[in-house]
């Protein structure tokens, strides 16, 4: 059974009168333990696939089966309860709290979740060691360099350990070191951990660190293709 599967998904935005399509007639699917980047230049669709995909928006038309289960026979507190047990998401912009040290930052997924308290502190301390940033455990996240602050979320996205990691442009904001210590982490989690990774990118090379990468182009699917050569990226802070 697929992870993912998506099966003649359309999405149009409505204004007034004017219609406006962004998804026509995407199908595809993604198994469990897959590393897969979605592809595609600005107004593609890939970010309006993302919020189909991560239940943060609905589609028009078309089937979505998560983990085996149609989305549309859960209602909204459903698809929330479902999206904060099993799915964790890394943002270009990072959405952290500044001020809040990076522990604090990690903590706030296991305020909406069924984790009793007293565990909170070891659980938050684990994922931020397991992005190489137990250096940075109390500092307040604003004092951190934009590689830094990515890892962070990377950490928060793990708290409660999700089948899926929605990775949306988290290499954009970062120099091309920072950015290849990010995909290392995240090739670490999806080869050595087991997690499911979906990236979304519109550049070659980031995608290429995938194993699959599905091209979208004017809300289609373009190609749908294995990488060949995939790239490394460099170990850095990470053993």
């Amino acid at each position: 059974m697929s992870l993912i599967e998506v099966e003649n998904i359309t999405k149009v935005y409505q204004d007034g009168e004017t219609e406006t399509p962004a998804l026509q007639g995407v199908s595809f699917r993604i198994e469990k333990g897959e590393f897969v980047a979605i592809m595609g230049p600005s107004g593609s669709g890939k970010s309006t696939l993302l919020h189909v995909l991560g239940f943060l928006d609905r589609q028009s038309s078309g089937h979505y089966r998560f983990d085996g289960k149609l989305i549309d026979e859960h209602t909204e507190d459903e698809l929330a309860a479902v999206r904060n047990q099993k799915m964790g998401f890394v943002f270009q912009a990072f959405n952290l709290l500044p001020r809040a040290s990076v522990l604090e930052n990690v903590k706030l997924p296991l305020l909406y979740s069924s984790v009793r308290e007293s565990k909170w502190e070891g659980i938050a301390r684990d994922a931020v060691e397991r992005v190489g940033l137990g250096h940075r455990m109390h500092h307040a996240t604003a004092k951190l360099s934009g590689g830094e602050k990515q890892r962070v979320a990377i950490a928060r996205a793990l708290i409660l350990e999700p089948e899926v990691i929605f990775a949306d442009e988290p290499t954009g904001n970062l120099d091309s070191k920072s950015g290849g210590i990010v995909m290392k982490i995240l090739q670490k989690l999806n080869e050595e951990e087991g997690h499911t990774v979906i990236l979304i990118t519109h550049e070659t090379y980031t995608a290429e660190h995938a194993a699959r990468i599905i091209h979208v182009l004017d809300g289609m699917v373009d190609s749908d293709r294995k990488v060949t050569h995939r790239h490394k990226a460099d170990d850095g802070v990470l053993k």
